[in-house]
């Protein structure tokens, strides 16, 4: 576990599938997403992946609540290794439920997660994010994330903005 200011960052455990589900399907929390709403199948093959990667490396995506209602899931994010076109980097991402939105906690979470990476000897972190999406955008910013490149990571769309930061 870990703590901010004001969030839990805990590992996620079956339990909190459906909790992972629901803030996925939101099609509110999905406006940037070119793939829509995760599907049913595709939540729990997203699920599955994020309790292996806790398997192999002992990190990957937290669970993130609020200190002051521990049982009340607003997020899932952390930092997970995620193919960048054919390369393999350490990726930070995460996605919050609408009711969480516009109160800080993506940035809160965001410089945590940084934080945790460095501690653990990572050199650089990379972050993903859609073009359209100005909230992310000015969160990556804030934690100290610079703009790289772009990436073609979705046929037919526009290329999305790659972030990174070193130590």
């Amino acid at each position: 576990m870990i703590a901010t200011e004001r969030l839990i960052l805990r590992k996620p455990t079956k339990e909190d599938f459906v909790s992972f589900f629901e803030i996925n399907h939101d099609p509110q929390t999905n406006i940037h997403n070119p793939g829509g709403p995760m599907s049913f199948e595709k939540a729990e093959s997203t699920f599955a992946k994020m309790l292996d990667h806790w398997e192999k490396y002992s990190f990957g995506g937290w669970v993130i609540v609020e200190k002051d209602d521990p049982e009340n899931i607003i997020g899932f994010g952390g930092l997970s290794y995620k193919l960048y076109g054919d390369k393999e980097k350490l990726n930070l991402g995460y996605r919050f439920a609408s009711q969480a939105w516009g109160k800080g906690y993506a940035t809160e979470f965001t410089k945590k997660a940084i934080d945790f990476g460095f501690k653990e000897n990572n050199e650089e972190i990379f972050a993903i994010v859609r073009p359209t999406n100005i909230a992310s955008v000015k969160v990556l910013e804030k934690a100290g994330m610079i703009r790289i490149g772009t990436l073609n990571d979705v046929p037919g769309q526009p290329e999305s903005l790659v972030y990174r930061i070193q130590k």
